[in-house]
């Protein structure tokens, strides 16, 4: 196989006009902004305190400058996310639209669009909601584009739910090192990584529709991170044609990502993926990979506690239709005409093969630390990473594991009996 594993995370295509024609659906507007609402709006939240509730009018208001709150105990409610709409694209200082230092905060109903940076960023609060909101690129796909669109990030007891995120250059929605997640019915579409889940702490991933991103969910850990990420759920959500090329910033995790892929675990444990509707994604619907085959750096150094293998990881009860059709890299497109045919394509989970051989019980894979991928018909492709790729091959890893257990969200309440995910972009 050559140069190794990196090519499931290879560099992306360009992206083509169909693709930038197709974005920007989230709800901009054509309206004049209104240049001079937010020194009132800056004020607000200067004065802000607890308990108070910052609303914001209809309307489409220009804003300049990055937008911050520091106090706890605060609401910010506009009046929905196609009728109140904060428009950075002027902006001219700020890395943030909006930075959020604080607990117990709300945001719901209104728009954050074209902001220089990222769009939404929480950092270092507890019991937070973020509800309706749009995060929007609005001149499609571009590398130039901020890189987050709502970024929670050492967090505690969240809830980002009925959202929309599109065109961001990292991840649309993004939950870093934090503990008690739970994303829901919520729309990624465009953005580098639709949803991604970063050395984070029991979070489920339910109801969320992940389409024409690179990658659609992400499950990873990140090597100089101190805290690892663990018990993620990702189920009930639709997961398809994620095959816009990657627009990442070079030397980011994510622009090693393929076009063309549905779910990513990568260097994560315990992660539980069922009742998904996955397909249509021209890489794999599924990927599951080490360190080692990530095609990214450590960066700063890596933390002690970073432990490379994928392990624990549960593959079971998923509708999967047709992927791997169309890879991306010549590599894989070669991969799969060798081992398939001219009109095969690879199967439903890639997997790099590797394991950590000193976990072995009685020289052989301990059981509670197996991929598990009991699901029908789906296949495995073993990419033989140990052996430098050298003899991939279809695999068998029927078994099962224990049910991981739910995010202890409590203010989110338990997932509904029916499935209810957002529609594509109109």
């Amino acid at each position: 196989m050559g140069q190794g594993m990196s090519r499931f995370f290879s560099g992306a295509a360009i992206i083509g006009a169909l693709a930038l024609a197709a974005c920007g659906q989230g709800g901009g507007t054509a309206e004049k902004p209104n240049a001079t609402y937010q020194e009132e709006l800056i004020q607000k939240l200067i004065d802000a305190k607890p308990g108070d509730v910052i609303t914001i009018p209809a309307g489409v208001f220009a804003i300049d400058k990055g937008l911050s709150l520091e106090a706890d105990g605060v609401t910010i409610r506009g009046a929905g996310m196609d009728k109140t709409i904060l428009s950075f694209k002027g902006q001219a200082a700020g890395a943030e639209g909006l930075l959020v230092n604080a607990s117990n905060f709300t945001i719901e109903d209104l728009a954050l669009e074209d902001a220089k940076g990222d769009a939404l960023k929480v950092n270092e609060g507890e019991n937070i909601v973020i509800r309706r909101v749009r995060a929007e690129w609005t001149g499609g796909p571009k590398t130039s584009n901020g890189a987050y669109g709502l970024y929670p990030v050492q967090v505690r007891n969240l809830l980002i739910e009925d959202s929309v995120a599109i065109g961001a250059s990292d991840a649309g929605i993004y939950v870093g090192q934090s503990q008690n997640v739970v994303v829901r019915r919520n729309r990624a579409e465009f953005n580098v990584a639709g949803i991604e889940i970063e050395n984070t702490q029991l979070a489920d991933v339910y109801d969320n529709l992940a389409t024409n991103n690179t990658g659609g969910i992400l499950v990873f850990n990140m090597p100089n991170l101190k805290v690892p990420g663990f018990g993620a759920r990702v189920f009930r959500n639709r997961v398809e044609g994620n095959n816009t090329g990657n627009f990442g910033r070079k030397g980011t995790a994510v622009a090693s990502v393929p076009a063309g892929t549905g779910v990513i675990v990568n260097s994560n444990d315990k992660v539980e993926i069922f009742d998904n509707d996955i397909g249509g994604n021209n890489t794999a619907n599924v990927i599951i990979s080490s360190f080692f085959s990530a095609g990214y750096k450590a960066g700063e150094g890596t933390a002690a506690t970073f432990d490379p293998w994928p392990e624990s990881i549960f593959v079971h009860g998923n509708r999967f239709t047709p992927g791997g059709s169309k890879p991306d890299g010549l590599d894989l497109q070669a991969l799969r005409v060798a081992l398939f045919g001219l009109s095969g394509r690879l199967p439903d989970v890639i997997w790099d093969g590797y394991v950590d051989a000193k976990k072995f019980k009685g020289g052989k894979p301990d059981p509670a630390l197996a991929l598990c991928v009991d699901n029908g018909a789906a296949q495995v492709l073993n990419a033989d990473g140990p052996n430098k790729y050298k003899s991939p091959k279809v695999v068998t890893l029927t078994c099962r594991l224990d049910p991981l257990p739910a995010a202890n969200v409590a203010f989110a309440g338990p997932p509904p009996a029916e499935r209810k995910v957002p529609a594509p972009g109109k």
